[in-house]
This record gives structure tokens, sequence and C-alpha cells, in this order.
């Protein structure tokens, strides 16, 4: 799957990545233990032998008792099964290992000097998980990368480590509806209740990034912090509470990054594509012209794009989600096409259905990352319960969509809220997105809409990895010159 610039506050907690477990304390104190009582052994024996002499004796009792050990019951030697069992544990560690292994089973009170001397030069490793060890190493190779979206309606996060070129593994995640918006549409202010849930669904994020080292992040809000009046002081308070700072982005960088999060589902086939993000307080719509981005990033051929004020929260406190007729959905599409006209590019406009229609036919189509076309997927697939597997890169025709919405218009506040692709949190908002969606149907018709369930963190990832040359170190190596960070927590 194509599918995170970091903070200089500093003002992060002073957090550190969890130990790796008691064992190594354990062998320490034992080690300790084992010291003392050979040197108190020593000191009782008062034997007057110098130091070579004790080496002599260490050497020969360990091969008198070597020798014994090599031979069974009835006289047949095991020294080599013996010999090949040494050297796998010492290719495992990595070295002989000699000094340690010569001073084991030999009694500290007659050569406790020798014996101390070899246990410090080179003490046995504490024994660790295997599945704890390899998880280790994978994080210590490849670089952690994590982006954080806070928008009007959710707050996601996702920490991800580059894979094949143009592709990265998510290691961790994290999604909360925290309804930042509410009420923003009516009084242009943050209320107090969504600030706290916001900054309680931040400190979530904040421990996870916290958890490992992060090569680079990038922390971004959008149009909830960027347009509301408190904006400032609220993000103020993000980063007094919970050590993150975030980047409130304009929309055209908002534009720019759901396009780049999405490049993996554009059909090779078609010349033109129209991609949108409906969000919780505005809707990014952009015209790529997919036919030349073959080999480079897709962002880079945006050719049009624009920014609705309007999202699926600030609609349906505009116009009510609980209780949605046709006429009032009638309304809601009249609504957003107005806004369309009002604040559409001319480029983007020509393109559309009131112009002069450069986009059409087979080789065009639409691209969805949202909530509201991935509820029309799950609705479609009938799932019993969401399956982004099943639902990023799915195909719907015009008439599926139609539909999808027809149904959800016959179905009760109740009915939606028992649906598990919707849920009690987002069934007064879906319709609302289904009329933005509609309006942009009608401004490009098309026969194929793709769903995508990924965007704006998946296009921060990809743009840093790139960026960074994350994919050219794993593929050629890595740079003599070029230092992890491996810092812990995204500020840092």
């Amino acid at each position: 799957m194509n599918v995170t610039k970091t903070g200089k506050s500093g003002l992060g907690p002073e957090l550190s990545a969890p130990s790796s477990g008691s064992a190594s304390g354990d062998f320490r104190s034992d080690h300790q233990t084992r010291l003392s009582g050979g040197a108190a052994d020593n000191a009782q024996s008062g034997s007057t032998a110098t130091q070579s002499d004790q080496a002599k004796a260490v050497r020969s009792l360990d091969k008198d008792t070597r020798s014994a050990a090599l031979h069974t019951g009835n006289g047949e030697s095991d020294e080599p099964k013996l010999k090949k069992r040494r050297r796998k544990r010492r290719r495992k560690r990595g070295g002989a290992n000699v000094g340690h292994q010569a001073a084991v089973g030999v009694p500290l009170g007659v050569a406790g000097s020798v014996a101390h001397k070899y246990v410090e030069a080179r003490p046995a490793e504490p024994q660790r998980d295997k599945s704890q060890a390899s998880r280790s190493s994978v994080y210590q190779q490849n670089d952690a990368y994590a982006a954080l979206d806070l928008g009007t309606n959710n707050c996601r996060l996702l920490v991800a480590v580059p894979t094949k070129p143009g592709s990265f593994r998510v290691i961790d995640a994290f999604s909360r509806i925290v309804r930042l918006g509410e009420g923003f549409g009516t009084t242009g202010r943050l209320s107090h209740a969504a600030m706290d849930r916001a900054v309680e669904a931040l400190k979530v994020c904040r421990d996870k990034l916290y958890a490992r080292p992060i090569q680079r992040a990038r922390l971004v809000a959008t149009e909830a912090c960027r347009s509301a009046y408190n904006g400032a002081d609220f993000l103020l308070r993000v980063e007094e509470e919970t050590g993150l700072k975030l980047e409130v982005v304009d929309r055209e960088t908002e534009a720019r990054l759901a396009v780049s999060g999405c490049s993996s589902l554009v059909d090779r086939s078609a010349k033109s594509i129209i991609l949108f993000d409906i969000g919780g307080g505005s809707s990014e719509i952009a015209l790529v012209d997919a036919e030349n981005h073959r080999g480079g990033r897709l962002a880079n051929h945006i050719r049009a794009w624009t920014s609705l004020p309007v999202g699926v929260v600030t609609m349906a406190e505009k116009f009510g989600g609980e209780h949605v007729n046709q006429t009032k959905f009638d309304d809601m599409v009249g609504y957003a096409l107005s806004l369309l006209h009002e604040y559409g590019d001319a480029d983007l406009m020509t393109s559309s259905s009131f112009g002069d229609r450069s986009v059409t036919g087979d080789d065009f189509h639409l691209i969805g990352t949202s909530g509201t076309v991935t509820t029309l997927a799950g609705i479609h697939l009938d799932l019993p319960r969401y399956d982004r597997r099943r639902v990023d890169g799915l195909w719907m025709s015009s008439k599926q969509v139609d539909a999808i919405n027809a149904q959800l218009l016959g179905w009760s506040y109740e009915e939606r809220s028992a649906n598990a692709c919707i849920g009690a949190e987002r069934a007064d908002l879906v319709l609302a997105g289904c009329a933005i969606l509609e309006a942009i149907r009608q401004a490009w018709p098309s026969d194929r809409l793709r769903v995508a369930d990924r965007g704006l963190r998946e296009g921060i990832l990809t743009e840093m990895m790139a960026s960074d040359g994350a994919w050219r170190r794993r593929k050629r190596g890595y740079h003599r010159n070029w230092k992890p960070r491996n810092r812990q927590g995204p500020n840092r």
C-alpha cells in the first residue's frame, strides 16, 4: 500500500521508553553475590599461591573436568557433538567468550581472583524473549515516522516505518471522534467540552508517540483550529497539557496532502481524476492530471483545487442531521452547490458540468477519501462490522451510490445508529456528508467512484519519507553520513 516536520518546542514531558524487563537486574545481583562469595572463600583459604599458579590450576582442573565429561558410560566420546554445540553458542553470542567459559564450573575458593577477572571482562548476556528481541530490532533498523491529524470531527494518529519504495507498514494507530467543531458553525468558537475531549484524545496520542523512538513527526490541525476565534488559545492549552505542538495547515496544503495519500488508487488508464476529501468543517476538491504523473508525486500534478467551508459537522448543524427527509436533503445539496460556485477555482469549474467538461468519459473517475464514502462502501458490502481491508480501494458505480443514498434516506435516526458501519456517533452526520457528495457528483458526473480509507495522514507520511530519502536508504543502503535521530517523542 502506497500509503510523519518535527516541532522544535522541546516542551514534551520527559518520558522514556519502557525497560526491557528485570532479567538484566537479576543477572547483575546474582553476579555480585557470586563475586562476593568467591572473595570470602579466598580470604578463608589463606592460599599463598601466585596468580600464575592459580591460572595453571584453573586450566588443569577445567581440562580434567572437560575430559571426564566428554565420555559417556560406554566409553564413546561425545567431543565432536559438544564442540559443534559450543560453536553454535559462540555464533549466537557473536564471539567465542572463552574467558567467561573458562570460569564456569570452577570453584571460586580455588581460583577466585582469576574467575573474577574473567567474569568482569565479559559478563554473560541476560536472556530475552525472542519475539521482543525481533520487535526491538525492527524498530531500530526501520526509523518510525508519525502523522497526527486533529480535524473538526476526528483525532487520528498513524505511526509507520518505510518498507519497499513508495510503501510503509503501520506499526501503531489511533482514532477517536472528538467533535472539536461542535457548535463552531453557529458560535465561531470551540466549546469547552469539545476542547476537553480533544485534549484527552491527544494525551493518548502523546503516550503512543513517546512509547518508541520517532525519526520524524508532523502533527497538524485543520479547519476547526484554523477558523475558530479561540483556535490559538486552544493550541496553547494543548502544548501546555500534552507537550504536543500542533501545526495549523492551510486549505491548499490540506488538499495536497490528501492527494499524496491516495496516489496508489488512481486508475492507470485514467487521464484525469477529481479527488475530494469531505471533512468535518471543510471539504477539499482537487482536479489532478493523472495521465502525466507516472513516476512522480501525484500532488505535483494538481491542475486546480478548491476548499469549501462546509463539512459534515457544520452541514448537520445548519440543517439538522437526525431527521432528514428528501426535501431537507435536496436543500443540503443545493447549499453545497452554491458554495462550489462561490469558492470554486476557475479552472476547476471549467472542468465541471457547469463549464466545458474537460473531464469526461471512461478516462475520468472520482476518488473519495472521507468517512462519508467509506461508510457508504461498508453499507454497500453489508458488512457486519467495518473492515478497512475490504473498503479501501473499492470501486462503486454511480447506480450503487444512488441506491445507498436512497436506502439511508429511508432509514430513521435509530436505524442509522444501529448500523455497524455508522454507529451512534455518526448517525446524525452521514446524510450531511451524502449531500456534499451528491453536489460533487452533480458537478463532475462519473460512472466510477473509488473509495479510499486513507488521506491526510498517509499523505504526511508519504511526503516525509520521500523528502528524507527513506526508501532510497533501504534500496541502496544507508548513506555513510546519515545519522538517525532516534529521539524519544515527536517534538525533540
